[in-house]
């Protein structure tokens, strides 16, 4: 399988003295699994337990079973379209070549919304948690540490950010491991009267689907981030299938151990509705079962899996998803630009950067998570309908399950989550989708020259 550009690419090759637009192959499926649970982030219940389990009454293992359901027919989508158009570009390149290429930018230029600020968020997150922790050092410092660290990691190649991705992942998954054999010690020994039960799971007392609605919002935006295992596809060795399996298994082991965390949490504490404080819910339940030395542990890895490990994999994915749109001669070329020894995309790793180091210094985190969630949501939305439309339809696959039930399912659960935003939510998003339908108004000279895309052999 080769990538052949078209005739306007190729001349603008010959005449370019830039590199080769070729990154460096080094990723097997294993590599993508832990890329995507880092991005997914493994204890990301440690930070948001307190608003989840008290929305989901208590039901806190059923609100992830719910957002895992959700998802996985959208990963299911992402899979099928990564076997069938295996380049980087993530949703951007599968609804340019599935759909329609003026669709496909409109696609990527959503998910823009979601992937450049999402480091943003990560930052501000990290830093605001810290500066709580040490309130001698401002926020901004935090901010630019964090920036700094994780640009160098992603411009020295694919290759360092994995070592520090597998660095994150042990990290997180033994802080895992210290809190569940805390909390099992303590609620097999009945402290304060626990004991294992199936409350966390199903209580027909305060079942109602009202609380299935909001419980599915806040668990399918818990998954966000599994997508971005596609960005890599080009950097991905083992053939087509490769990145839809990460992409699957990484969401289910992700899943088992949101609700394995959550469960224990559950059990230790039982009292939902009585925290001193919701917000750090978590972290009182850990110093509950295990001191004040898990309580830290948590605290402090949660911040470094924020900071860090999420932030360096998101930089990672829309750096590129810069590159394939530039590549595509839709955003600036020079986002296209390979480093001639590291083989990175180094001018849109060093663009995050700068964009990142902006955007957390001036907003907050409440308009900063809306924004990003719209923008994810709408291209999966996007997503879900060119699978149909490419396989069902242009191909006439037959395959009525996986090329239709299936995406038609995604689309729904997200459309019904989708609905569900705010009106500031939808005002800030709607009006990045109308800049982008300028931008693509402007680059392809009022919607009469269609956007140029790499054709595939």
């Amino acid at each position: 399988m080769s990538f052949k550009p078209s005739p306007h690419h190729e001349s603008q090759a010959k005449t370019s003295n830039d590199v080769h637009h070729e990154l460096k192959r080094t990723l097997s499926v294993w590599d993508l699994i832990i890329y995507g649970m880092i991005f997914m982030v493994p204890i990301a219940p440690m930070a948001i337990y307190g608003q989840v389990v008290q929305t989901a009454n208590g039901m806190v293992v059923l609100t992830y079973f719910i957002g895992l359901v959700g998802m996985i027919f959208t990963a299911f989508s992402y899979a099928r379209m990564s076997e069938a158009f295996p380049v980087g570009g993530s949703a951007y390149a599968y609804v340019q070549r599935g759909w329609n290429p003026m669709v496909g930018f409109m696609a990527g230029w959503m998910i823009l919304l979601d992937y450049i600020l999402v480091p943003a968020l990560l930052y501000l997150v990290a830093a605001s948690w810290l500066t709580q922790l040490v309130p001698s050092i401002p926020t901004t410092v935090w901010i630019v540490a964090f920036v700094l660290f994780n640009t160098a990691v992603n411009f020295f190649g694919v290759q360092m950010t994995n070592r520090a991705n597998w660095i994150m992942l042990v990290i997180e998954l033994a802080t895992f491991v210290l809190f569940c054999g805390a909390a099992l010690v303590y609620v097999a020994g009945h402290k304060d009267g626990t004991s294992f039960t199936m409350a966390p799971v199903f209580q027909k007392q305060g079942f109602s689907l009202s609380m299935v609605g909001a419980a599915t919002s806040i668990a399918v935006l818990s998954f966000l981030g599994f997508d971005g295992i596609s960005t890599l596809s080009e950097e991905t060795k083992g053939g087509r299938k490769t990145v839809g399996r990460a992409t699957i298994w990484a969401l289910i082991f992700v899943a088992v151990l949101f609700m394995i965390l959550t469960y224990l949490a559950a059990v230790a504490y039982p009292d939902f509705r009585h925290f001193p404080n919701a917000n750090v819910a978590f972290y009182f339940i850990a110093e509950r079962v295990g001191g004040t030395w898990l309580k830290m542990l948590c605290l402090v890895v949660t911040v470094l899996a924020s900071g860090i490990a999420n932030a360096l994999a998101a930089q990672a994915a829309i750096s590129r998803l810069l590159f394939s749109m530039g590549r595509d001669r839709v955003l600036p070329p020079v986002l296209a630009k390979i480093h001639h020894k590291f083989r990175t995309p180094y001018v849109s790793i060093l663009l995050v950067a700068v964009v990142s180091l902006i955007v957390s210094s001036l907003s907050s985190i409440d308009a900063l998570s809306s924004l990003v969630n719209f923008g994810a949501l709408t291209t999966f939305m996007a997503l879900n309908i060119s699978v149909i439309i490419h396989f069902f339809f242009r191909k006439r696959s037959g395959r009525w399950f996986s090329h239709l039930v299936m995406p038609l399912l995604g689309f729904a659960v997200i459309l019904y989550v989708w609905i569900n935003f705010s009106h500031t939510t939808f005002y800030f998003g709607i009006s990045w989708f109308v800049i982008g339908l300028i931008v693509l108004a402007i680059t392809t000279r009022g919607f009469r020259k269609s956007p140029k895309v790499l054709d595939i052999e």
